[in-house]
């Protein structure tokens, strides 16, 4: 008999939640100018409220990660998508600056843990073989929401107010757990839908990832070099894609000199590049490792090429004076970005095994720490020299091109505990 297709839908179901959760992350960015405008704020104070949903996302994503190994996926991400669309719907009621950062505050420790478990799910539910197409269509979702992002935005800001448009948002997510939970399973084999040849296909040739009740060694993974090589280079790459996330509508206003809708359709580019630089990656590593014969080899020779890529493709954008050109250069920058995406989150399922939740919470909390201080950093610069935006797309090149070097010494393939 012919293995059932069941495990596919934890792709779709990843691929979903990916969407929603940039829609609700982003859709702050295109709305910034209205909600600015209607709370009083200045740039030192948007950048605040950017950051800070960052400093809790990144600071919870390790113990969600956790709650994954520990509890399973199955709570753990209903919980998340419950959480977030609550304070999604709640930013829509801020009346000034301290509780606007009070509700970020709440919407980054409720999103956090989302694609660790993502993860997690994945090496429980997936053979090795799909886990990198798997990976590359997850960030594509990702990406191409948020792409949309700024032109869903500025489609419903012409029929209701910036604050009913969050509360639309946050029902999004609200359905996407009540179906989740009905179909997902910590444990494949507790899913009726399979067949035995599936459950066979899935357990062959695959990770050890148990789905819960997980002892995570913690000690291990403080002294181990090899995880403080994944973590750096996540760090300086989100320090860069978030610009991409926070402050690219207000630049493209500012520096380019665009309207809103102009804005919106230019500012979808990189995020529209970066997912197909993750599907890109997912597809054409099966081939370069027949070539490199090494796994390990093929995610080093992508994060040589994203990382390089993306800092050099940065800096062209700032020397490019037509603003679609400067943004096409931003986009290839993305997909350069984007290259990395699949092989740092395989290296998390095979590094960390059974505990691969948490340490991709690990390695999510630390690149969204980079995140997190981008725009607040970003705010102080504008404020301190007179909008100069050059500077800030150069300090993200550089640090694009730092991350390059933890990976020639990087393992990103054998176990922890081997």
């Amino acid at each position: 008999m012919a293995p059932t297709r069941q495990r596919h839908w934890v792709i779709v179901f990843a691929m979903t939640l990916a969407v929603i959760t940039y829609i609700d992350r982003i859709c702050i960015a295109q709305a910034q100018p209205f909600i600015a405008q209607d709370l009083g704020l200045d740039k030192i104070q948007m950048g605040f409220v950017f950051a800070i949903f960052g400093w809790f996302y990144s600071a919870f994503e390790i113990p969600s990660g956790y709650l994954g190994d520990r509890i399973g996926c199955r709570k753990v991400l209903t919980r998340i998508v419950i959480w977030w669309s609550f304070f999604t719907a709640a930013t829509g009621f801020a009346w000034n600056f301290a509780s606007l950062l009070a509700t970020r505050a709440l919407f980054g420790i409720g999103e956090a843990g989302g694609f660790p478990n993502i993860a997690k799910s994945f090496a429980i539910w997936l053979p090795d073989s799909e886990r990198p197409r798997a990976l590359g269509w997850l960030w594509l979702s990702a990406r191409w929401g948020g792409a949309a992002t700024p032109f869903l935005v500025v489609y419903v800001l012409q029929f209701m107010t910036w604050r009913q448009a969050f509360l639309l948002f946050a029902g999004l997510g609200i359905v996407w757990s009540a179906v989740f939970y009905w179909w997902f399973r910590d444990n494949p084999a507790d899913n009726p839908k399979l067949n035995a040849e599936e459950l066979a296909l899935i357990a062959q040739k695959q990770s050890p990832a148990s789905a819960h009740h997980v002892k995570v060694p913690w000690a291990k993974l403080l002294r181990s070099r090899r995880v403080w090589l994944l973590l750096i280079p996540y760090f300086t790459s989100s320090y860069g894609w978030w610009f991409y996330i926070t402050w690219l509508p207000t630049y493209l206003r500012e520096s380019r000199q665009l309207d809103l809708g102009q804005g919106a359709l230019l500012g979808g580019i990189p995020l529209l590049f970066g997912g197909v630089g993750s599907l890109f990656c997912g597809f054409i590593s099966p081939y370069v490792t027949r070539h490199t014969g090494s796994i390990a080899a093929t995610r080093r020779l992508m994060a040589y090429i994203g990382y390089t890529g993306a800092a050099a493709m940065l800096v062209l954008s700032v020397w490019l004076t037509d603003p679609l050109h400067a943004m096409l250069a931003m986009g290839v920058a993305s997909f350069a970005n984007d290259l990395v995406m699949p092989g740092a989150w395989g290296a998390c399922m095979d590094m960390g095994g059974p505990y691969s939740a948490t340490l991709s919470g690990a390695m999510a909390g630390f690149g969204n720490a980079g995140g997190a201080v981008s725009p607040l950093i970003i705010g102080f610069l504008l404020q301190a020299t007179n909008n100069n935006w050059d500077l800030c797309i150069y300090i993200s090149a550089a640090l694009y091109f730092a991350g390059t070097f933890c990976w020639a010494f990087l393992d990103p393939v054998t176990p922890l505990g081997e």
